[in-house]
């Protein structure tokens, strides 16, 4: 399996306007845009996971050697 960054920008419930880039391991056996697709269940359980933060958009990347992305959960799809 091939690990995908699912790159997710949450929004403060309580303030719109304070976001971040969320980064969660995605692995699976996909493309970049089938990640994307199935993404949004996984979106979902990390935002009940998470009650003052929403999730506005999102994408999906390979990961760079020199990125040092923390990882929430690790999800494997397929």
């Amino acid at each position: 399996m091939t690990p995908i960054d699912l790159v997710v920008t949450v929004c403060a419930v309580l303030s719109p306007t304070t976001c971040e880039e969320t980064h969660l391991v995605f692995s699976s056996n996909v493309s970049l845009r089938q990640c994307t697709m199935a993404a949004q269940p996984y979106i979902a359980q990390w935002v009940a996971e998470h009650p003052k933060w929403t999730a506005v958009k999102w994408r999906c990347e390979y990961p760079r050697n020199n990125q040092k992305a923390f990882q929430d959960a690790v999800w494997s799809a397929g």
